[in-house]
């Protein structure tokens, strides 16, 4: 299958694109840094994996449907979509700019209607595809100065649900993933102490890492997740139990 992965550059994109490259599809890797795109491509091929770099900004019409129109020329039409192109952000409510805030939203939530909306013609054609959207544990439960960020991924786990319900009858699977702390640049710039209070907060008493995250990805695009629809699913350390 031919897999597009959004914010591949680094941290749990990049990891999603190693393992759907090892597990045998095609992956169109991107990000809004062509050489963190290229780093990644250049990591896929060296275990000799099949890849290809584009770099777009997601939450631009014109970049997205330019980016899919090529990977559907290049190599066919993506039958995998992982919304995850995202960033961090955090500031008390009152200090949360307005600038910043329609930020968030246009990268994590228009990106993600964007994306989707160039990609699911296709599948809805030939009657098969899936869309996995990585959401966060915080658009679950809040979070303390971020309610920008949290309200945004809060929109991805709706759009999640109600998108299945609409395509799912149609054979396009559509389910998101919230993780919880992941050993990511974001994370480990934190602060140490900030580390060791959330660690000992969580029932496995760690972080994860985004190979595991990736698993999950891998998980909701393969035959064994033939029953899930409309999930969200928590790889989170047990730090919230839904």
């Amino acid at each position: 299958m031919i897999a597009l992965v959004t914010g591949a550059g680094s941290g749990i994109g990049a990891a999603i694109a190693k393992r759907l490259a090892t597990d045998g599809h095609t992956v169109a890797v991107n990000d809004l840094s062509p050489d963190a795109a290229k780093a990644t491509v250049e990591s896929i091929r060296a275990v000799g994996g099949t890849a290809a770099a584009y770099a777009a900004d997601v939450s631009d019409e014109g970049a997205v449907n330019a980016m899919v129109g090529q990977i559907t020329e290049e190599f066919g039409a993506p039958d995998i979509l992982v919304n995850n192109a995202g960033f961090g952000h955090q500031a008390l409510f009152t200090e949360i700019e307005p600038d910043m805030f329609d930020k968030i939203f246009a990268v994590h939530v228009r990106g993600n209607y964007l994306c989707t909306r160039a990609c699911i013609p296709a599948m809805l054609e030939k009657g098969v595809g899936h869309i996995v959207n990585i959401a966060s544990q915080l658009g679950q439960i809040g979070g303390v100065e971020l309610t920008h960020y949290a309200g945004a991924k809060a929109a991805v786990i709706g759009m999640t649900k109600s998108l299945a319900r609409e395509v799912s009858a149609k054979g396009v699977r559509v389910n998101a993933v919230a993780p919880g702390p992941v050993n990511t640049p974001l994370v480990e710039a934190l602060s140490e102490d900030w580390k060791a209070a959330k660690r000992a907060e969580l029932p496995l008493g760690r972080f994860g890492q985004p190979a595991e995250v990736a698993g999950v990805v891998s998980f909701l695009v393969s035959d064994d997740a033939a029953l899930f629809a409309g999930q969200t699913l928590g790889p989170n350390s047990g730090d919230v139990m839904l």
